[in-house]
């Protein structure tokens, strides 16, 4: 029986860092997400009525409808969001972490991640490619709706028959390798999806001849920007932090995402209640012709790869992020040597070599983040008010919402002790 703080979070730590999260399969999403629907539509964030979706978010919102078949236009989508007929869900509540805008409908593809230790599963769904044009950036068109078919039709397809023919891919050996080659496992995943696609091949060698191109075509897309492997970080994550989530007496933050009105988190000793703040405050560097008033907020779940210890907390491993998001190696050293502060422990399989092979500062602890100050960092993708990706850059999670967990786990135990 857990009885201090401390012992909590020791449990909590020690469970995150002991998951390990296996790829099984790649399933569609009204087969594996509990509690998914046809006429339902996933989003990123804490769950609000329909009306409250706002910019980028409601329009990829709509876009998914449309993907999905729940409406024959723009007009009857919105026709039949406003009555209820298609029902608007925050990805979290249904298992499963969404990228910026993170939609899931019925039939999209997910990644089906199980911890192996603890049991629990953990769902995302597939990079829809490289154009900045895309539904979890708030566009739908033909191109976005042809990107999404050949996700599902072709790559979805010869990944899940791979994978069946093996016992599943652990992925945190190659996340643990990816560290020590240059990625942080969010904004950058260039070594950990060339990791990803080395397990894949021999499986690949086995497959019908009459599906070569389809082959061919599915190499090309896991390695065309290197940026395939984000979503199996986050299902990995999600798995991994989950393992570690309602230990009674705990501290420890367990999720972090974004909406379009703010910035939430969850604590593993409270429940499944989200703490909500304002936006996060950030620093881009943006594509060239944008601006930084054209920056907005659509949403974003990846921020669940911080709580893990991975993206932001292990920059000083990925210094060629420098000319993807700006910055210098001195000040990712030392944005990274001050999370420790606010951290449980250094984890045992993330290791970052610039700083001797330490362990990443892994565990956020929400008294630790009032007590100094600091608020965790996070590596994130910056969205424009028109769509698409301008950017990239380095948010700060808001004081706020620590304030109001702290509040609500005083309340709760009486004590921080």
């Amino acid at each position: 029986m857990v009885t201090t703080r401390a012992d909590a979070n020791q449990l909590a730590f020690e469970r995150l860092t002991a998951s390990e999260p296996v790829l099984r399969d790649i399933r569609p999403a009204d087969d594996v997400l509990p509690g998914m629907t046809a006429a339902m539509i996933l989003t990123s964030g804490v769950t609000m009525p329909w009306n409250e979706y706002t910019g980028g978010q409601r329009e990829a919102i709509i876009g998914g409808a449309l993907f999905e078949g729940l409406a024959a236009d723009r007009e009857e989508a919105i026709h039949r969001l406003d009555s209820g007929e298609i029902r608007v869900k925050g990805c979290q509540d249904h298992g499963c972490v969404g990228s910026l805008a993170g939609i899931y409908t019925a039939s999209m593809p997910v990644f089906v991640v199980e911890n192996r230790t603890f049991g629990n599963p953990g769902y995302c769904n597939l990079y829809e490619g490289t154009n900045p044009r895309r539904l979890n950036y708030g566009v739908y068109d033909e191109g976005v709706r042809d990107r999404l078919m050949f996700i599902q039709e072709v790559v979805a397809p010869i990944i899940s028959d791979a994978l069946r023919a093996s016992e599943g891919i652990p992925l945190k050996p190659l996340m643990k390798r990816a560290l020590h080659m240059g990625d942080e496992l969010h904004s950058r995943n260039t070594a950990a999806s060339l990791l990803f696609m080395n397990e894949l091949f021999p499986l690949l060698l086995t497959a019908d001849t009459k599906r070569q191109e389809a082959v061919k075509q599915t190499l090309e897309a896991i390695t065309a920007d290197h940026y395939f492997f984000l979503r199996l970080s986050m299902a990995a994550a999600k798995a991994s932090a989950d393992g570690a989530h309602g230990i009674h007496g705990s501290s420890m933050v367990t999720a972090m995402a974004f909406n379009c009105r703010g910035f939430s988190i969850r604590v593993s000793g409270l429940g499944d209640e989200w703490f909500p703040g304002p936006h996060a405050s950030v620093q881009a560097k943006l594509f060239d012709g944008h601006s930084e008033d054209e920056i907005t907020w659509m949403g974003g779940e990846s921020p669940i790869i911080e709580t893990i210890g991975a993206g932001a907390f292990a920059q000083a491993a990925a210094f060629p992020l420098q000319q993807y998001q700006g910055g210098t190696p001195q000040a990712m050293v030392e944005r990274n040597l001050e999370l420790y502060d606010i951290t449980l422990g250094e984890n045992p399989d993330f290791h970052i070599p610039y700083l001797g092979y330490r362990g990443t500062p892994t565990g956020i602890d929400i008294f630790r983040v009032l007590e100094t100050g600091i608020l965790p960092s996070m590596d994130i993708g910056i969205a424009g008010r028109d769509g698409g990706q301008i950017g990239a850059g380095i948010v700060r999670a808001p004081r706020k919402c620590f304030e109001v967990a702290a509040h609500a786990y005083l309340q709760r135990y009486g004590t921080q002790q």
